[in-house]
């Protein structure tokens, strides 16, 4: 018995919403602000209390709106056209035919052998009585901010209802109670706001977080009947005896007088009275032995510290799961949400944990039924992980969409060519660029050049437009730079899947018949080399010289692509950054090519004929160095050369919202 889709409507983002559940796990990633935790919410809100606990900012603004109108609205509405109005949310549950049903035999309304599906419907709803009842106290008491009255008192209207529906007859339904539903799922979440603070000074007493945790581990454990608790009990009992001795020549002089004071001739004693559950809350330390010696735990890291925080609450969370020390039985489907494992914890635990965290489920779990949802917004976790696990969660105009990774092969094709673009893909990601599924926008970039060069690029732009209206510094956008080679063609469709403004900055590569190696000026070219500019564009390379720069943008449905090449600058047209680059800054060039280790045959610098491809061709020995070197004799305002259009045509395009 799985969950294999939850569905929500009308809940903060989650307007009208579907995801598909593994049957193990599921890694949910995304930006911020995309519903990760909304959707934690939402199920802890039906199936983990049986209170209220909505509250008016739960309903999406779409919602809050059409509440309103139809409130607000002269038209009379009656009972036939009325539809309620409504958070929702539903899990769809698929079951096996050797399957323990007795939990759910009751609510099978489908006697088709054939359907194995449960469909359990969670509401918090306004019914047509209480609608009505909303309008009138609305119109009767002449309220005029209908919003902070539904705020203050939308629990006196909405109620919460529990249904488990016929999934091919919605009006075909039967409400149940909360206590059977918790025999059928169990939720229980490791929290993203996880107390692991390791402050020094004053608050070092209160800092024993892993400490606390093993009270908790141990609560559940204090009426067990084990040899090792019992045993713990003996030592205890020993301990109170030995320790009653000596209390009593301590307080000697004390019982003596209060003895004195007692009109019935009692005898006064103090005892020890451990009690091994007090002992764990007040008198344990969790510490860390360091040759020998034994450190306090807040001395570690946080991030040591939040993972073994997480290792103990998993524990305690499957001893919860399993029912270990209770006479009920464990749910039939356990549910355990992590939120953002990653926290305080570098790259190298990250990596850790996520290849780690299957295996621990997998022994710990025995015979639970468990799913596991993982959200977490670290590209090292991602790229540690299995493609077919991970939902992509898009806010596209507070609109939340799920995409699940596992789709994206087929959006490839089954060529051969795509084949190998997709399996470059799913490598180059879990290699180095996991980040761009959290990325705002990204450029694309061919080689180390563009690498080295580009953040400095991007930093002149700003301290030249600082007091452009609107500008918006590109150094504090989410813009990831991934150098892809000649290969950027393969990132189409993941581009159209993650539908994030996209720049490429490549190369003109003109190219003509016999040429030495292909390369020529753009004057004598007759083609394009470059891959990138004719998958996206087009190989008419008399086309590519003038295009307008409108027709560089291309659309993947809600994905922009920009194509960015060399064009005509000063009477120049260059084929590659290099010559580029020259053509613009010859003098800065000149001013520098003593110092400029990148170069050789610098005579070529000073000659009567300049001409810009040969310099670029024959003047400089290797390209990196040559960007290096741009680098290191720059001003501190970059002032002392200047972009290529192509660039800054680019970049100020990426720029824009």
């Amino acid at each position: 018995m799985k969950i294999t889709e939850i569905e929500v409507n009308n809940y903060r983002l989650l307007k009208n919403f579907s995801i598909i559940l593994e049957k193990d796990l599921s890694l949910i990633i995304g930006k911020n602000n995309t519903g990760k935790t909304s959707l934690l919410h939402i199920l802890q809100n039906f199936l983990c209390t049986t209170s209220n606990v909505f509250n008016f900012e739960d309903f999406s603004i779409k919602f809050q709106k059409t509440i309103i109108e139809k409130i607000k609205s002269k038209e009379e509405i009656k009972e036939d056209n009325y539809e309620n109005l409504k958070i929702e949310l539903k899990i769809i549950i698929e079951r096996k035919n050797d399957d323990n049903l007795s939990n759910i035999s009751d609510l099978i309304l489908d006697l088709d052998p054939n359907n194995k599906t449960l469909l359990l419907s969670f509401e918090y709803v306004l019914d047509f009585g209480n609608f009505n009842k909303l309008k009138n106290d609305y119109e009767n008491h002449h309220l005029e901010n209908l919003i902070e009255f539904l705020k203050k008192h939308h629990k006196a209207y909405f109620t919460i209802k529990r249904k488990v529906v016929d999934i091919n007859d919605e009006s075909n339904f039967i409400e149940i109670e909360d206590s059977k539903i918790q025999k059928i799922i169990c939720v229980q979440t490791i929290s993203a706001k996880r107390d692991v603070l390791n402050e020094d000074g004053d608050n070092q007493k209160n800092n024993k977080t892993l400490s606390k945790l093993s009270y908790k581990y141990f609560k559940p454990f204090e009426n067990s009947q084990a040899s090792d608790i019992i045993d713990l009990q003996k030592k205890l009992i020993e301990t109170d005896t030995n320790l009653s001795i000596s209390y009593q020549k301590i307080f000697e002089k004390v019982t003596e007088d209060l003895e004195k004071f007692s009109y019935n001739g009692s005898k006064i004693l103090v005892k020890s009275n451990f009690q091994e559950i007090n002992i764990l809350r007040e008198n344990t330390s969790v510490t860390y032995d360091e040759d020998g010696y034994h450190l306090p735990e807040d001395y570690s890291g946080l991030g040591y510290m939040n993972l073994f925080a997480m290792i103990f609450e998993l524990h305690i969370i499957f001893d919860e799961f399993k029912k270990t020390h209770r006479e009920s039985e464990s749910a039939d489907i356990n549910l355990l949400f992590i939120e953002e494992p990653e926290a305080h914890t570098h790259p190298q635990m990250q990596y850790v944990f996520i290849k780690n965290i299957k295996q621990f489920l997998e022994k710990n779990k025995d015979n639970l039924n468990l799913q596991t949802v993982i959200t977490t917004h670290s590209s090292h976790i991602t790229s540690q992980s299995d493609f077919n696990d991970i939902k992509y969660f898009l806010n596209n105009n507070r609109q939340v969409e799920v995409k699940n990774l596992s789709d994206l092969k087929s959006e490839y094709g089954n060529s051969e060519e795509e084949k190998a673009k997709f399996k470059f893909l799913k490598q180059y990601l879990t290699l180095n660029r996991a980040e761009l599924f959290f990325s705002d926008k990204i450029i694309f970039i061919e080689g180390d050049t563009e690498r080295i060069l580009l953040p400095a690029i991007m930093r002149k732009l700003d301290i030249e437009n600082k007091e452009t209206p609107n500008y918006i510094p590109l150094l504090s956008q989410k813009i990831s730079i991934v150098e892809v080679g000649a290969h950027s063609k393969s990132f189409d469709k993941f581009l159209e899947f993650l539908e994030i403004k996209t720049l490429v900055i490549t190369d003109l590569d003109s190219v003509k018949p016999n040429a030495n190696g292909g390369s020529c000026r753009v004057s004598e070219g007759t083609n394009t080399s470059n891959i990138s500019i004719k998958h996206f564009l087009t190989d008419d390379f008399q086309s590519l010289k003038n295009l307008p720069e409108k027709d560089k943008i291309i659309s993947r449905n809600d994905t922009k692509i920009y194509i960015t090449y060399q064009i005509e600058e000063n009477s120049y047209h260059a084929r590659s950054f290099e010559d580029s680059f020259i053509s613009l800054n010859l003098q800065f060039i000149k001013n520098n090519k003593d110092n400029f280790n990148s170069l050789q045959n610098k005579g070529k610098l000073d000659g009567s004929s300049l001409d810009y491809f040969d310099i670029a061709d024959f003047c400089i020995k290797k390209k990196t160095e040559f960007a290096t070197d741009i680098l290191f004799y720059s001003n501190e305002g970059f002032t002392n050369w200047k972009i290529p259009s192509y660039i800054s045509q680019g970049l100020l395009w990426l720029m824009k919202n």
